[in-house]
């Protein structure tokens, strides 16, 4: 059986990490992006590495940078990780379609309503 190469096991588990703090199952990520269940759960478990189009499509649609899946996400949240995940949300709004971003923005006008009210 061929061994696992440290750096597949490492972003392995970041890939797992992340797709679980978003809720997603595999078979649900894997739809998402198409790729097949399997070939997900070897990514997962390090069997095999993950392309760069994988590593593309996996960043867009977790929400998170690149640097997330290849090196792990960190606990803090220092100011420059404030405004560094702000940037990425803004870069990633600013490309929606026209609909989309109004859907979104009212989406989200609502759910800032809602946690205001609940503090």
């Amino acid at each position: 059986m061929k061994e696992k190469k440290p750096i597949n096991l490492e972003i392995g588990q970041n890939v797992k990490q992340i797709r679980e703090n978003a809720g997603l199952t595999q078979e649900r990520l894997a739809e998402l992006i198409g790729l097949g269940v399997k070939h997900l759960s070897a990514i997962e478990c390090g069997a095999v590495g993950v392309s760069l189009a994988t590593l593309k499509q996996l960043c867009v649609l977790l929400s998170v940078p690149a640097d997330a899946i290849l090196f792990g996400i960190e606990s803090s949240n220092s100011e420059a990780e404030r405004s560094a995940a702000l940037q990425f949300l803004t870069d990633r709004l600013s490309h929606l379609p026209d609909a989309d971003f109004w859907a979104t923005k009212e989406i989200l006008d609502k759910l800032l309503e809602v946690m205001a009210r609940s503090r």
